[in-house]
């Protein structure tokens, strides 16, 4: 494995050299004096800093999976927790006790996005502004390190959007802090203006910005991922929540603008379906994969390879010929998750923090220890899945899961079936392979390879009532799963806190398996062809719903999980059929399984507007009050009432603290939301 370097390394060691100096620099103190801006832009040291800590604001409250504490927006209708130290509970997160009204970390929740990105937005402005070619920083450098500011800077405009709605833009000058107070005050631009920003604002690194990096800068952003987030805001800003959107009247800014589009426009489809092309088209990405394995135990921490069932095509080729007889389905997914791979090692990562776990405290290390078992794992045993989600995951020949057809009662022994040990309800057997990644089901296997005991290695972990890592009215602790189903993306096989090792892991932030999906859901929306041109200018795409371009981009999706394209699963061909609402809710399912734990699915809900539905149906779990002795009843689904929701129309948007509605007068709060006055 090559060395990696993250976004908190690249500080590091950009702040070492000056660890010794009497002249250390402090950003703050030269901020209104222009010599020394002038001195620090004429030191590659002093220029790399700065920018370094314009990137350290995509950390804390920014990160986009970790501990809840900071990525709340991580759990939404798949994903539950219990641990206290979120400092808000999981059902009041759901009903939206986190306005600016509230106190802790229900109001930092709040603020803390906000303030965080703003301040990154004026330190790359500033960067952009006065970064320059110098005796220590030639052409090449200058034009790469103005075009990370100007990813920074856009990426932090990309965070504000998806929580807030539309924000103000900031001039790119910086504000005159000697203007009267009303000069400073800003609204919020519209929507459609905060997407065409951050799209030139993309181009713009990508203009700048190189189209690889080596194993020790392999976080910093390259032309691909300026691009990629570019085709994010533009599918987002074709979803129906902000396309054509009535619902959203009465969201204006101070001069009563409509800030929401009130008129539907198909174009933006074919806008956003361009810009995912633009990507596609640099052939620069590919999902990762992992080689056929022909030996090993098959429930253990790396499983002899489980072929899918027969298929005439895909059975017989390659995966880079459009098969997976090559392949491992399993580990090709989990593998993206678990600390198994570095940046550099994966070919379907467009754009990622690194390891970003700051100290291992609050990143995706903590929340995979807050997945694992405390009994023999050392873990938390507080994150789990709800019943919807494991129900979503299909069956092993890619069929829907069907309760009431599902296998029934329990495995006698270890390998009955595939990933099963002894005494596993059988309703979790022959599922497709991202299940067995994911979803920590009741009985499921533990390896913890690197256990020193021998005891706390290869261990089942049962939820039942009274178990180690069950629920247990005699402990006060939150340490158990309220819908008694756990889960284990994250978690590398060989993870453990028991006397053993734990695994970094590489945040996914934007992956290609998320370019090809948005591709095929854009070409699904339209009824017309669209001329768009390429985001270089050379090249004119004639965009429509193509079937074969749709089946193209989902096919390599499919193939790595393990099951078939949606046309073989005998209910007709969603590509070619008329209506795109069949291959419109086959798509929302695919997001929702190959995103789980990825801070997709609370966003997706809400551009789709299927969040009131989603979001606010009542939450199914196991029967955790149900002892060993009367198993069979444990998985009889109820409504879990201790971690319920609701949905109403303020949680589209986060709302803005009156903190900062009492600095600026010309801010609208988001609906539905309090307002300072």
């Amino acid at each position: 494995m090559k060395k990696k370097l993250t976004i908190l390394s690249l500080i590091a060691c950009l702040t070492t050299c000056f660890q010794s100096c009497s002249d250390y620099l402090d950003v703050e103190g030269y901020f209104n004096d222009r010599q020394s801006l002038e001195r620090i832009f004429n030191s590659r040291d002093y220029t790399e800093q700065w920018l370094a800590n314009a990137y350290y604001q995509l950390l804390s409250f920014n990160l986009e999976i970790g501990h809840v504490r900071f990525t709340l927006s991580n759990y939404s209708d798949d994903m539950v927790y219990t641990e206290g130290g979120a400092g808000i509970s999981f059902s009041d997160f759901k009903f939206g006790k986190y306005g600016p009204q509230y106190s802790g970390n229900a109001y930092d929740l709040v603020y803390r996005p906000w303030d965080q990105s703003y301040e990154g937005i004026r330190q790359a402005s500033i960067f952009i502004q006065n970064v320059h070619p110098g005796p220590e920083i030639d052409e090449d450098m200058y034009r790469d390190l103005k075009g990370q500011a100007y990813f920074v800077r856009a990426y932090l405009y990309w965070l504000l959007l998806r929580k807030y709605g539309p924000v103000p833009i900031l001039p790119e000058e910086g504000l005159d802090y000697e203007a009267p107070y009303k000069d400073l005050a800003y609204p919020r631009n519209t929507y459609d203006e905060c997407v065409e920003y951050i799209s030139e604002q993309m181009l713009l690194a990508a203009n700048h910005l190189e189209d690889g990096r080596s194993s020790r800068s392999a976080s910093r952003p390259t032309k691909g991922a300026a691009l990629a987030v570019r085709a994010k805001a533009y599918v987002y800003a074709a979803s129906p929540l902000m396309n054509g959107n009535t619902e959203m009247a009465g969201f204006v800014d101070d001069q009563g603008r409509n800030l929401i589009a009130q008129e539907y426009d198909e174009s933006r489809w074919a806008k956003a379906a361009a810009a995912c092309l633009d990507v596609i088209n640099l052939g620069k990405y590919k999902l990762y994969t992992v080689p056929k394995r022909l030996s090993g135990n098959n429930w253990g921490a790396y499983p002899k390879t489980l072929d899918p069932p027969y298929h005439p095509v895909y059975s017989e080729k390659t995966f880079a010929e459009g098969g997976w007889n090559d392949i491992d389905p399993l580990d090709s997914y989990r593998a993206l998750f678990n600390g198994d791979l570095y940046v550099a090692e994966n070919p379907e990562l467009i754009f990622s923090r690194g390891d970003n776990q700051l100290n291992d405290e609050y990143g995706i290390q903590s929340m995979s220890r807050h997945q694992m078992p405390v009994h023999k794992g050392g873990g938390w045993n507080c994150h789990g899945i709800t019943g919807k989600q494991c129900d979503a995951y299909a069956m092993i020949d890619g069929k829907p899961f069907d309760r009431d057809k599902a296998l029934k009662g329990f495995t006698t022994a270890d390998g009955e079936y595939p990933y099963l040990r002894a005494n596993v309800w059988k309703e979790y057997a022959n599922r497709e392979p991202r299940f067995y990644a994911s979803v920590a089901f009741n009985g499921a296997n533990w390896s913890c390879t690197s256990a020193r005991d021998a005891e706390n290695r290869n261990f089942q972990s049962f939820y039942y009532y009274g178990e180690n890592d069950g629920r247990n009215i005699i402990s006060s602790n939150d340490r158990w799963i309220p819908t008694g189903i756990g889960m284990m993306k994250y978690v590398n096989p060989k993870e453990s806190y028991s006397n053993g090792s734990a695994y970094p892991k590489v945040d996914p932030a934007i992956r290609y398996a998320d370019i090809l999906l948005m591709y095929a859901e854009s070409l699904n929306e339209l009824t017309t062809t669209h001329q768009v041109t390429s985001w270089d200018g050379k090249e004119n795409y004639n965009i429509s719903r193509n079937s074969e371009e749709m089946r193209a981009a989902v096919l390599p999706v499919r193939l790595r999980g393990g099951v078939p394209n949606y046309e073989d699963l005998g209910d007709g061909d969603p590509y070619t059929d008329t209506d795109p609402k069949k291959l419109r809710n086959y798509l929302k399912r695919e997001r929702q399984i190959e995103f789980l734990g990825e801070n997709q699915r609370y966003y997706d809900l809400r551009r789709w507007k299927d969040a009131p539905k989603e979001e606010g149906e009542m939450i199914m779990g196991c029967n955790t009050t149900v002892p060993a002795s009367s198993r069979e009843h444990f998985y009889e689904q109820i409504v879990v009432s201790s971690i319920q929701t609701t949905w109403s129309q303020k949680q589209y948007f986060w709302p803005v603290a009156y903190s900062e509605l009492q600095r600026n007068a010309r801010l609208t709060q988001a609906p539905g939301w309090p307002s300072f006055d």
